[in-house]
């Protein structure tokens, strides 16, 4: 059905009106050497890894920028750009940094350089956060090396440091670290394995990366975002391409090499072909959510919260979103269902799909005054077009006002920033996904916290009760009591609406079979170690 004479036109119209483009501008980089072209699940706009979580974002950090751990695929942390020592009372971690590296301007990397870029992901990282609340000082101690110095003993120190995910601690030169939080960095300028070309950068047609001759590999074998990042191509190109089904054609006629995010519906076609490969990169998954806006009407409103949160079921989100049964999974737990601290506590109507009488209800009685529900609608990421289409559509059925926005996911990222009001340019509600390494405990889980305006993630929850359990949980040693507080804080998460949990989902990429090496982990793609063939 998809091989109609219309379509295959409409197809190569695009495909050759983007690939005529692209040979125009970059014709003379493709004489360089091996180039990956890659299609990825968004148009990158963004491009400041510590202002905003969009993974097109953390993508896009791991090409230009290093951390200083890194986890491998057994959950082990590692050294990265540096190594560790503890002092014996646990309170103080030392960093050295490895010889051989280089800001991507020739200068060195200094320990005053990864304080300041600490420093910064430590205002913005839920995780940073909480290091930040047990932590007495960063300081450098000579070119090298720097010290962290703990008020108290906190086990989650090299996790924090060391995580594969939004925010990721990329280190950056000291100058752009101490940018303020809520500004963009000027500079693409970073230690990693490829240099940012700017000169190429496109929003909306591409983004283009070099290898960056002067990196230094570690010598261990590569292992998720851990180990040695060998560059073995010349460029690597991302191309925009925002219809999915030309995106696909360029996949098989070899136009492109790799589509990060190939829709569900169209992966048999995509199987059938004998030069190309299909494999879910992320084994984990990712938990799609919608989160509300608690600083406006009618949301700021806890009933109101509840109703909405009544009306909404994960099979109607995920047959829409997937299809197919066998890449999603209706889960009711905040922290992901199959791990030590899943519990499907607080979250019947959600998985079966019965709150439909109650939210009509609920929303009567909550004093509900008709204000339009804002929802940003993105068109152009296949794993986001449909949460806010079939939420708005059950919001409608219990009896709200829903005003649907359609946009694109670049400008949700920016938009749900903003703290306007909606009639002003802000918002009601969002939809995004997490990768399951990004919710695995309430520590990392961004949506979880309850810090509202004084450093929340977008939507601005404040809950004293939650960030004190988080504190409970974060001192705590033991699992078993762990996995106690985190069933009291999906408890507390569920009757205040912190975020709606809406089901986990496997999403395969598609690459030609010349590409040899592409790594899986829980941050991906990424792109050292892979090899190109003629």
């Amino acid at each position: 059905m998809f091989q109609t004479f219309s379509w295959k036109r409409t197809a190569l119209a695009s495909a050759l009106s983007i690939a005529a483009l692209s040979v125009a501008l970059t014709s003379q980089a493709f004489a360089a050497g091996k180039t990956i072209t890659a299609v990825m699940h968004s148009d990158l706009r963004v491009i400041d890894p510590g202002f905003t979580t969009a993974y097109i974002t953390r993508d896009h950090g791991y090409m230009v920028y290093d951390t200083l751990l890194a986890t491998d695929s057994n959950f082990k942390i590692q050294p990265q750009m540096a190594d560790w020592k503890v002092s014996d009372d646990k309170l103080t971690y030392t960093f050295t940094l490895r010889d051989g590296l280089k800001w991507h301007d020739g200068t060195p990397v200094t320990a005053e350089d990864c304080v300041a870029s600490l420093k910064r992901w430590g205002k913005n990282d839920n995780m940073g956060q909480k290091l930040m609340d047990f932590t007495a000082s960063i300081e450098p101690i000579d070119a090298k090396s720097f010290a962290l110095k703990l008020k108290e003993p906190y086990g989650l120190v090299l996790d924090s440091i060391g995580k594969p995910s939004s925010y990721v601690p990329f280190m950056m030169p000291k100058r752009l670290a101490e940018t303020p939080p809520g500004q963009q960095i000027k500079e693409q300028i970073g230690s990693g394995p490829f240099k940012f070309v700017q000169s190429e950068f496109q929003p909306g047609v591409k983004a283009v990366y070099e290898k960056n001759t002067d990196y230094v590999p570690r010598k261990e074998p590569a292992s998720w975002t851990a180990g040695g990042k060998v560059v073995k191509v010349d460029r690597v190109e991302w191309i925009t391409m925002a219809d999915a089904q030309t995106a696909v054609n360029a996949l098989q006629s070899g136009d492109i090499d790799f589509m990060e995010a190939p829709p569900f519906d169209l992966l048999p076609v995509l199987s059938a072909s004998k030069d190309l490969k299909i494999e879910t990169l992320n084994k984990f998954g990712f938990q799609t959510l919608g989160r509300m806006n608690f600083l406006y009407p009618p949301f700021d409103n806890v009933k109101v919260r509840r109703a909405a949160f009544l009306a909404i079921n994960q099979k109607d989100v995920l047959d829409a979103l997937v299809g197919n049964p066998d890449y999603y999974k209706i889960c009711g737990a905040f922290f992901v269902c199959g791990t030590p601290l899943a519990t499907e506590e607080g979250s019947e109507t959600l998985v079966k799909g019965n709150g439909m009488a109650a939210a009509k209800k609920a929303l009567a009685e909550s004093g509900y005054d008709g204000t339009p529900i804002v929802i940003m609608a993105p068109g152009d990421v296949v794993t986001l077009k449909a949460q806010p289409v079939v939420a708005a559509q059950l919001l409608r059925e219990a009896g709200f006002k829903v005003d649907l926005q359609a946009t694109d996911w670049q400008t949700v990222v920016t938009r749900r920033a903003s703290q306007k009001p909606p009639k002003e340019g802000g918002w009601n509600m969002f939809f995004t996904n997490w990768v399951a390494a990004d919710v695995l405990n309430p520590i990392a889980n961004f949506s979880i916290g309850g810090r509202g305006k004084n450093g929340g993630w977008f939507g601005w929850a404040e809950d004293a009760k939650i960030e004190a359990l988080k504190d409970s949980y974060a001192r705590s040693g033991s699992p078993d009591e762990q996995k106690k507080i985190a069933a009291d804080i999906q408890r507390e998460a569920f009757d205040q609406v912190i975020y709606v949990p809406l089901g986990q989902y496997l999403a395969p990429s598609a690459w030609r079979k010349s590409l040899t090496g592409v790594l899986d982990g829980p941050a991906t793609p990424i792109f050292w170690n892979i090899d190109k063939s003629e």
